[in-house]
């Protein structure tokens, strides 16, 4: 039985803890958004690759929320006849008579209205559900053990199935490079789920049940762990999801390219470079070579610098510039737009040049 903590306990901690934990939660959230930017990587689209990964798992979700609805759900004889546990058989199946099509009882039914010979019997009915009861071939009420026995790989089935969806979605045939790195981490969240979960119904206490004397007070074990158990997948799908888009996006987790990548990318980038200076050299050299062309280029700077002076010559500009130029225009910074703009005239070159240069240094 926990120990019941109160609203002002919980107003006290957060009081107390709050001025400590809540500054390093925004500077670790900062770190964590700054660190591809430190590392020189940009955000970037999700791939076809990861796009589908993350459809398969968000579908899987989706199923898992769709299962723990209580409508699909095995059904609860003690529930669907409003009984208390210690209601006679007789006087439970006659009421669950009436409620079958054509007040004839399934032979699941008969069954269990055999296996309910005692108290136990139904307290382990509450803890195992209506198939372990009813199917297992060997167990009995005075061994409750053989209960657990029978229905443990039943338990592990869901666990086991979720874990190949994750180990398919981590593969690099479905995910590429950014599944694999999650596969650790998944499969040991998944391990730890299913153990918490086997230790779960393996320690629970079915006697609790015995001293409940109306149905409120009863404690469905098998059907809430069922509705847990598959929130708690969905829970695992949709963090992996989450953290596979974020670092697939280089949003956060963001992994560095390894040493051979570094050098083909800055490789791509001095040889994108060249291109580009080499097809300035050439089109500057033909207009030099071809004599029509350096006429025309020769007329064409003569003629500007002919009509720039004389606009620059006449009263009414060089009046708007001086008043500019002591009212209105601050010369520091013109000057820094025009060192910029010559910073950028190949300004994806450049750019591509320097973050190669860093990862080949680095």
């Amino acid at each position: 039985m926990g120990i019941p903590i109160s609203w002002g306990t919980t107003k006290s901690l957060l009081l107390f803890f709050g001025p400590m934990l809540l500054p390093k939660a925004i500077g670790y959230y900062r770190t964590l958004r700054a660190g591809p930017a430190a590392q020189g990587l940009r955000i970037r689209p999700v791939s076809p690759q990861v796009a589908r990964t993350l459809y398969v798992l968000a579908i899987t979700v989706l199923i898992y929320l769709v299962i723990s609805f209580p409508f699909f759900a095995p059904e609860n004889l003690f529930v669907r006849t409003q009984s208390r546990l210690q209601i006679p058989t007789d006087v439970l199946f006659t009421r669950l008579t009436s409620l079958r099509p054509g007040n004839i009882l399934t032979d699941a039914d008969q069954v269990l209205r055999a296996k309910f010979v005692n108290l136990e019997s139904r307290l382990l009915y509450l803890q195992f559900g209506p198939d372990v009861l009813a199917d297992c071939p060997f167990c009995n009420s005075d061994d409750p053990r053989s209960y657990f026995y029978y229905a443990f790989p039943a338990l592990l089935a869901p666990h086991l199935l979720n874990l190949v969806v994750l180990s398919a979605s981590t593969s690099d045939w479905l995910s590429g490079r950014e599944g694999p790195r999650w596969r650790t981490t998944v499969v040991m969240a998944s391990s730890l789920i299913a153990a918490l979960d086997v230790y779960l119904v393996h320690s629970y206490n079915y006697q609790a049940n015995s001293r409940a004397t109306r149905l409120v007070d009863l404690d469905m074990h098998y059907w809430d762990m069922r509705a847990y158990r598959a929130i708690a997948l969905a829970l695992v799908n949709a963090a992996f999801a989450a953290l596979l888009y974020l670092s697939a996006t280089n949003r956060a987790f963001a992994a560095p390219p390894d040493p051979a990548e570094r050098v083909e990318a800055a490789t791509r980038a001095l040889l994108l470079t060249k291109s580009k200076v080499n097809a300035v050299g050439i089109i500057k050299n033909t207009s030099i070579r071809d004599e029509d062309l350096r006429r025309r280029v020769e007329a064409y700077w003569t003629h500007e610098g002919r009509l720039m002076r004389e606009v620059m010559e006449e009263r009414e500009v060089i009046e708007g510039v001086n008043d500019a130029l002591e009212n209105r225009i601050n010369i520091d910074a013109i000057s820094r737009d025009a060192e910029s703009y010559a910073t950028n005239m190949l300004p994806r070159a450049q750019e591509d040049a320097q973050v190669a240069g860093q990862q080949v240094v680095g």
